[in-house]
C-alpha cells in the first residue's frame, strides 16, 4: 500500500473488546479503520462514505441481524467491496448458503491477528 492512499476498512463488531482490539491494530497497520457496534450503524456508513475496501463482520449481531444480512446489501451496493467473516461459530456462515460467505474468507475466534494481516493483505492487494 503506497504511502498515500489508506485502504478503509469498516469493522463491524458488537463485543467491544473485540472492536477495540481490531481497529487498534488495522490502524497500527496503516488502514484507516471505520467502526459499527451494529447493523444500524453498519448500514449508516455504508450509505454515507463514498469509498471502501474492506468490511470485516461478526456473523451474531444484535437484534438479529448476521454478518450476511449486512455483507449482501453492501456488496449489491458496492461489488468491488471485500468482505471478511469472523464468528466464534464459523459453520452457521457456511450453513447460511449466502453467495457471498462461500466466497469470502471467515476467521472463527479466536484468531491470531497476524492470520487476520495476511487475508487483509491478500484481499487488497
Amino acid at each position: 500500500m503506497s504511502e498515500d492512499a489508506q485502504d478503509v476498512v469498516l469493522i463491524v463488531e458488537d463485543e467491544p473488546a473485540i472492536l477495540m482490539v481490531l481497529a487498534d491494530y488495522l490502524s497500527g497497520e496503516g488502514y484507516r479503520v471505520l467502526q459499527a457496534k451494529d447493523s444500524v450503524e453498519a448500514f449508516e456508513i455504508l450509505a454515507t462514505k463514498p469509498h471502501l475496501d474492506l468490511m470485516i463482520t461478526d456473523f451474531r449481531l444484535p437484534n438479529g441481524v448476521s454478518g450476511v444480512a449486512i455483507a449482501e446489501p453492501a456488496v449489491k451496493l458496492r461489488p468491488e467491496l471485500k468482505v471478511i467473516f469472523i464468528s466464534g461459530y464459523p459453520a452457521e456462515i457456511l450453513e447460511s448458503n449466502s453467495p457471498i460467505a462461500l466466497k469470502a474468507p471467515i476467521l472463527a475466534k479466536p484468531f491470531p491477528l497476524q492470520d487476520l494481516q495476511e487475508i487483509v493483505e491478500k484481499l487488497l492487494s
